[in-house]
């Protein structure tokens, strides 16, 4: 169980930097 959170907890940050990554982006595209 211990494992598994500390994999989700894994998942969550990549997938946020991921939302982070693409905002950028789209502001880029933007200006």
């Amino acid at each position: 169980c211990r494992r598994l959170w500390k994999n989700c907890e894994r998942h969550l940050s990549t997938s946020r930097q991921m939302v982070v990554l693409a905002y950028l982006i789209v502001m880029l595209k933007r200006y």
